[in-house]
């Protein structure tokens, strides 16, 4: 009876200690567990993130779109009409960046993407290369600075509106300034018979319009690609 007593206490103190250790290692692993969830939330708030393969691999793709169906730049890029190029490929760079942006929510993406078009642009027009470079790194300073990261939406949003229209600036001072073409009597003429100030204000008009109508096109379709499990976050 004694001894059925014994060992009845030993297993009553072995089952307290096995429950504190329980208790212990639930204490240990919920503030590991909140650390790196509370990790994984600073990560996903920073403007510089780490790129990934998948991450390059996705932006490749949005750029290619947007050199195939800007596929109609040789066809308008000799009218002599300021900003018909912007008005005629607004759309496109402007859907497949927001998209990109969307995908992969880090600074340098709509960089990346116009780096990528580039490469094929400047065969064809190295002054139209140079601008997509610095329109990208001004949208994306300025997405930045408005919105500090790209979690929200309405930073894709942002950056793919103003992405293209920025060219019209640098595009202008340079075919009214730098650069022109002569007549067949030997004359300095302007490159665009557009380039004119009123001209100039309405086509930009058009452009930021068409650009801004792309982008939110653009981010109706990361939205319902997300829905359906197209596009993973």
């Amino acid at each position: 009876m004694e001894e059925k007593k014994k060992t009845e206490e030993r297993d009553a103190a072995q089952a307290l200690i096995d429950n504190t250790k329980e208790i212990e290692a639930g204490v240990t692993e919920a503030p590991a567990s909140s650390a790196k969830e509370a990790g994984t939330a600073d990560d996903e708030n920073k403007l510089f993130r780490k790129y990934k393969i998948k991450d390059i691999v996705f932006l490749a793709i949005m750029a290619a779109c947007m050199l195939v169906t800007g596929s109609i730049m040789p066809l308008v890029g000799n009218i002599p009409l300021f900003g018909i190029v912007q008005v005629c490929l607004g759309l496109q760079f402007s859907v497949f960046p927001v998209i990109g942006m969307m995908k992969v929510r880090k600074a340098g993406a709509l960089l990346f993407m116009s780096v990528c078009c580039g490469v094929v642009l400047v065969f064809m027009s190295t002054v139209m290369f140079v601008c997509i470079l610095l329109c990208a790194v001004i949208a994306e300073v300025l997405t930045g600075l408005i919105f500090r990261s790209y979690k929200r939406d309405g930073a894709s949003l942002f950056a793919g509106t103003v992405f293209f229209p920025c060219t019209l600036p640098f595009l202008y001072i340079y075919y009214n300034f730098l650069y022109t073409s002569q007549a067949d009597d030997g004359t300095a003429v302007s490159a665009f018979i557009g380039a004119d100030p009123a001209v100039a204000i309405g086509m930009s008009i058009a452009v930021v319009s068409v650009c801004f109508i792309g982008a939110l096109v653009g981010m109706i379709i990361s939205r319902e690609l997300r829905k359906s499990g197209v596009i993973k976050k």
